[in-house]
């Protein structure tokens, strides 16, 4: 004979603790029927032990989309090759659907034979919800949304943003938003932006353009904020962005306006220093923009006796 008082003490423990665990645990056998069905898997699906033992997870409990993937996770187990956080859906006994995080295990003898799967859960239903009421909400927004990937690759992208640029979320899924849908003046610029971004470090109010299906150059105004994940990992980027298009080319037209005036026209900033100097302006004084942008206007071309009055009025 031989004693396996000890063995049989270690495995009863290990039963308890299985069962009182407070995530949903359970096994299949070589064959996929149920031998391990915890409290908390009773608790999540409705189905007691007595309900499960002996029937065939897969073909029973699992939505026939995912049957296929589980019984591959479960196979690659049966021969060593384990797998983590796999998201599959179980069916409830009131014939709900709820979204399970597994960690699937080879289980094996005191030969080290293979004689099972178990698989340690965690119930995601509440967080896969909320991710997609936040996706609707992101497609549904009137402005522009995209995302990236690490890698910088595209997997967001809204409603707004597929009327804006004519193409759609499928045509744009997968490809380089930097490469692809970028002037290539701006390459480079808006890719220090991502990398920031992905490296925690956000931007906000940046503009770039965006090539849309016709060929034709949108102005975006971004802010580039970090993705993460439910770990606090960094997945990716979203933009949330602004078409400035319009405003853009009112500005430009304003400009012209402005050079184009038969009056002489100049601008400061709030430190003083020329920022518009207009033609007539330059056929006035002799002095092109180049030579004033960015100089005090009231120290360098203002006369001494009037520098405190024009300074006064600009004040």
């Amino acid at each position: 004979g031989q004693d396996i008082t000890a063995r049989m003490a270690q495995e009863q423990e290990y039963a308890r603790l299985i069962d009182t665990a407070n995530a949903p645990i359970f096994g299949i056998d070589s064959n996929g029927l149920v031998n391990v069905w915890n409290r908390n898997a009773s608790n999540l699906t409705g189905f007691s032990s007595e309900d499960v033992m002996g029937r065939h997870l897969v073909n029973e409990f699992i939505t026939d989309d995912y049957k296929e993937r589980v019984q591959a996770v479960f196979r690659n187990a049966l021969n060593g090759v384990e797998t983590a956080n796999f998201e599959f859906p179980l069916v409830t006994k009131p014939g709900t659907r709820v979204e399970v995080l597994l960690n699937a295990t080879t289980r094996r003898d005191e030969k080290n034979r293979v004689i099972g799967v178990v698989g340690i859960g965690q119930d995601i239903t509440a967080r896969i919800n909320q991710e997609q009421e936040y996706a609707r909400l992101i497609d549904a927004a009137n402005a522009p949304i995209f995302g990236i990937d690490r890698d910088g690759r595209v997997d967001v992208w809204n409603q707004c943003a597929a009327r804006l640029t004519g193409f759609g979320g499928e045509e744009v899924a997968g490809k380089r938003l930097v490469e692809e849908y970028i002037t290539d003046d701006y390459k480079a610029r808006v890719q220090e932006v991502f990398t920031k971004a992905l490296a925690g470090e956000e931007t906000a109010n940046f503009e770039f353009p965006l090539v849309t299906k016709g060929g034709v150059v949108l102005q975006i105004l971004l802010n580039a904020t970090t993705r993460r994940d439910d770990r606090g990992r960094v997945v990716g980027v979203v933009g949330i962005g602004q078409d400035i298009t319009a405003r853009m080319n009112q500005e430009q037209e304003y400009a012209r306006l402005i050079d184009a005036a038969n009056a002489p026209i100049f601008g400061i900033d709030v430190e003083g220093s020329v920022n518009v100097w207009n033609q007539c302006a330059i056929r006035l004084t002799g002095f092109d923009a180049g030579d004033v942008m960015g100089k005090h206007l009231v120290n360098e071309f203002i006369t001494d006796d009037y520098k405190a009055s024009v300074q006064g009025v600009f004040t």
